[in-house]
């Protein structure tokens, strides 16, 4: 027989586990839930083809509707960024006690990308399998929690209704102007329209407009020998010709297609074409937030901070740069040096279908490398892996500048930007991140 202090301490267990059911569950959100909600996100995003500044926007808004929730919750010293981001007034916060914030949150991410994205019915199948478990084990939690997820995902898809994307969907073409030596052109093989060209009238996060960080012109467009320009076209020629007549491996070539990030890639075989899917720019250093905070065993509140405070670095960083790209309207080197020096001359990687200054991986390399550095500190030393699926090598960096510094060079090996844009891009970028990354205090002090 019990004695009777044991019988108490029994039935003591029984009713407090049963009172407390509604605050704990059997099963435990984790960081790695929202690393791998993210890799999901990526996944369709890659099968949807989206461009890079249409992807930015797609994790943005997803990772700050996750942030916001758990901002929710007393025990996470993250803040909101209520106030911090244009035209943003909050969520409402959650009255039933029953909300575990941690699932609501995924759940938020998840449903808020998927308004985003073409191919739906990938997140939703994602979603069942994920959510089994809650919907059987505790559902009552999963319930509130869900209808908590959705009303915030409403109120943040009413935010991104305005920031002028859809308006931006029915503007003209970019009008190619073939008259100007100096102008973009559409380039092999698929002679493609410039992507985006409204793209610097999306309503920023936080800059104050898409000029801010305007960047000093390119170099005057010259085929002098004795000029700028002309020095750097001849720089981007010599190099790609010294990387493809070189018999062994040339770890400039291995740079180059490590960083490629390029959604448009094809393949033409006679009559036959076919798409290469690869990840955006911002992609590339989403997952460069994944590995690191899993290296530093970042919690679910720092891991999903991390995510928020980088895509908006990331989104603010394409706005900037697709302000020069169709303001300056430079000519790619693959246009001029076909028509002038080498007709069957071609890059290492193939050239996106957008204007020349500054470099899209340059800005953004730059942005979201400070935005990291603010966010986990300097010199902090990682192997990125984020290429595998794509059968690239792991490259090891010992710090999110140095990653970003390879990422913008990778453009000259590549053969798809001069040296100028390079530069300029890399420090229009790390301007950026400095001034997202101060005016986002959202980490505890």
């Amino acid at each position: 027989m019990k004695s009777p202090n044991l019988l108490l301490t029994f039935l003591f267990l029984s009713v407090t586990f049963v009172g407390c059911e509604n605050k704990y569950s059997p099963i435990e959100i984790t960081a790695n839930d929202f690393h791998e909600a993210q890799d999901q996100l990526t996944s369709v995003m890659v099968h949807d083809i989206f461009s890079p500044p249409v992807a930015s926007r797609i994790y943005v808004y997803s990772n700050i509707a996750s942030h916001e929730i758990l901002a929710q919750e007393q025990q996470n010293d993250y803040k909101s960024l209520k106030g911090m981001l244009r035209d943003f007034k909050g969520i409402s916060k959650s009255k039933d006690t029953l909300v575990n914030h941690k699932l609501a949150a995924l759940i938020a991410f998840l449903e808020v990308g998927k308004s985003l994205i073409f191919s739906q019915q990938m997140i939703t199948e994602y979603e069942e399998k994920l959510f089994s478990n809650w919907e059987k084990i505790n559902p009552k939690v999963y319930l509130a929690s869900k209808v908590y997820a959705e009303k915030v995902s409403d109120e943040i898809k009413l935010w991104y209704k305005f920031d002028n994307y859809n308006e931006s969907r029915t503007y003209p073409k970019f009008t190619v102007d073939y008259d100007s030596p100096s102008r973009w052109q559409p380039t092999p093989p698929d002679y493609m329209d410039g992507i985006e060209p409204h793209w610097s009238k999306i309503r920023p996060f936080v800059i104050e407009s898409a000029a801010q960080f305007q960047p000093e012109p390119p170099p005057a467009f010259s085929m002098d020998p004795d000029s700028e320009f002309y020095k750097e076209l001849q720089e981007v020629y010599k190099i790609v010709k010294e990387i493809q007549n070189n018999e062994n491996e040339d770890e400039r070539k291995e740079i180059a297609k490590f960083w490629d990030c390029n959604p448009y890639v094809s393949t033409h075989k006679g009559h036959v074409m076919f798409a290469l899917k690869k990840i955006s720019p911002g992609a590339h250093w989403i997952g460069i937030t994944k590995i690191v905070s899993r290296n530093l065993n970042a919690d679910v509140y720092k891991t999903v901070a991390a995510y928020a405070k980088t895509s908006i670095a990331i989104a603010d960083a394409f706005i900037s740069c697709w302000d020069e790209k169709y303001r300056s309207n430079l000519i790619r080197p693959e246009t001029i040096i076909n028509q002038t020096i080498d007709e069957n001359w071609y890059p290492v990687l193939q050239t996106p279908p957008f204007p020349e200054y500054t470099s899209g991986h340059s800005v953004v390399s730059g942005a979201a490398s400070v935005a990291l550095t603010d966010f986990f500190g300097d010199n902090i030393s990682f192997d990125d892996d984020t290429e595998l699926v794509y059968d690239l090598p792991i490259r090891s960096f010992k710090s999110f500048k140095h990653a970003a510094e390879e990422a913008a060079i990778s453009r000259l090996y590549g053969g798809i930007h001069y040296r100028k844009a390079i530069v300029e891009g890399l420090r229009q970028g790390r301007e950026l991140g400095n001034f997202v990354s101060k005016k986002l205090a959202i980490e505890p002090n």
